[in-house]
């Protein structure tokens, strides 16, 4: 069993969570989730706590995380900030469509998923969402449209990423 499921998670005041069969409803200020169960894990809740037994020990800790970052996300969120590092890499948002210049000869319209805002500030993309899961995914997403090189650096990475810098060739 994980230690992590041993202990239950408090519930905040501000959550509205509804348990049925093997789903989860989650509803707070910032929007509605709802997480599936696997089969052979059962949550009780009792007192604003949700305790989590099954016959399925593998998957315990993997559940708990899923409905404590659900817990999260619907109070708080989650963000994840990009550099656009580069002359001429811009980034600006239409409608749902994030337009992307990252120094190829066409722009990248990237669709912006359900759930997701993406907000820019200068040479930073902000992802934020309710999801961790999506907020990592689309940000994973856009980074890989032109990831950091070694030699300059230039590229989209996480803000606070350091690059492995190479050295050039020597005459």
């Amino acid at each position: 069993m994980s230690r992590l499921a041993r202990n239950p998670i408090n519930i905040p005041e501000d959550i509205k969570i509804s348990l049925n069969n093997n789903t989860i409803n989650f509803e707070g200020k910032l929007g509605k989730s709802m997480t599936t169960l696997p089969d052979g894990i059962l949550i009780d809740m009792k007192d604003n706590l949700l305790h989590f037994t099954g016959e399925n020990k593998a998957l315990l800790g993997t559940v708990y995380a899923n409905v404590k970052n659900e817990i999260i996300g619907n109070t708080k969120g989650f963000e994840k900030r990009l550099e656009l590092i580069g002359t001429g890499y811009k980034a600006n948002v239409s409608g749902k469509i994030l337009v992307l210049s990252l120094g190829y000869s066409h722009d990248i319209n990237f669709k912006i998923p359900e759930g997701i805002t993406i907000k820019v500030e200068k040479n930073i993309v902000s992802v934020t969402g309710t999801s961790k899961q999506l907020v990592g995914q689309v940000a994973a997403e856009i980074k890989s449209f032109r990831k950091p090189e070694p030699y300059k650096g230039k590229g989209v990475r996480y803000e606070g990423e350091k690059v492995y810098r190479k050295e050039g060739k020597k005459k």
